[in-house]
């Protein structure tokens, strides 16, 4: 099949213009391994890997650190990230091999939007935009709109994903999976948990236990009204468990070859009490 190498960000977008069926290719950590099982068949390919816009990090700034959509997971594993936005650095640490790491990008997990996607709780969690660019216009979409089912999304085929704004939050957070061995998993469940101590409010997002990333918002309502969650509060071990027990009832997993739906809620369960105890212990 034809591969179309793009170096800049417009040619990319008319690449896509020009070709209706083709299909973007920035690590191909996910895409290769649909191609190779013929689940998709794309008569052209578009590489978007030597765009050099797409590997910035824009130091933070108004209270926002942008990143963009060409930069490795092995590179987010690092400075400035693992200082501005740990739960990322966590969450990109868990992906993989190392070769995996080099290789695939933030904007491939977002591209794909698995509900398995170990850096998308993360997004959720902290209510991060994402960037995306046209041949004729660029738009700003909050992460809560832009995933839309299982693999689904709303970019539209000549568009690109650019970048992702990450609200940089004075705190703690912490991202936690479970897989069915220690490393190089697929996630059966995971969990980005954010406390932020100048609002004093707690964000907690679950992946792989939905269509989409979920975000526990009655559980973070019923923890908001029985704790004032500020900076160097405990929290008891019967809230932490409450929580998580709300956090599960807001799961809706399924069982499939890697888990069963019951064991997901529990593995949801423990992973958000235990998430929550370390933001205030």
């Amino acid at each position: 099949m034809p591969m179309i190498i793009a170096t800049s960000v417009e040619s990319a977008v008319s690449a896509l213009r020009d070709h209706p069926d083709a299909r973007i290719i920035q690590g191909g950590t996910d895409l290769m391994v649909e191609i190779n099982f013929n689940h998709v068949k794309p008569s052209t390919m578009i590489s978007i890997r030597d765009i050099e816009s797409l590997k910035k990090i824009t130091q933070p700034s108004n209270g926002i650190i942008r990143i963009g959509s060409g930069v490795p997971y092995s590179q987010l594993e690092q400075e400035p990230i693992l200082s501005v936005v740990p739960a990322l650095a966590q969450a990109s640490r868990t992906v993989g091999s190392p070769q995996i790491r080099a290789a695939g990008t933030l904007g491939g997990n977002l591209g794909t939007c698995s509900p398995a996607g170990d850096t998308l709780p993360v997004m959720f969690a902290l209510d991060a935009t994402v960037h995306l660019q046209s041949p004729s216009d660029a738009r700003e979409v909050a992460i809560h709109d832009f995933m839309v089912g299982v693999k689904k999304n709303i970019r539209r085929h000549d568009e690109i994903i650019t970048a992702v704004d990450f609200p940089i939050v004075r705190g703690w957070q912490g991202y936690s999976k479970v897989g069915v061995r220690n490393a190089m998993v697929i996630s059966v469940a995971s969990a980005c948990l954010v406390a932020d101590h100048n609002e004093g409010i707690v964000r907690l997002a679950l992946g792989s236990v939905g269509p989409t990333i979920i975000r526990c918002r009655e559980a973070e309502s019923w923890l908001h009204s029985v704790t004032s969650l500020q900076q160097g509060e405990k929290i008891s071990s019967d809230i932490a468990k409450e929580f998580g027990h709300r956090a599960a009832k807001e799961s809706s997993p399924i069982d499939d070859h890697r888990s069963t739906a019951e064991y997901r809620r529990h593995a949801i369960s423990v992973l958000a009490s235990r998430l929550l105890t370390k933001a205030y212990s």
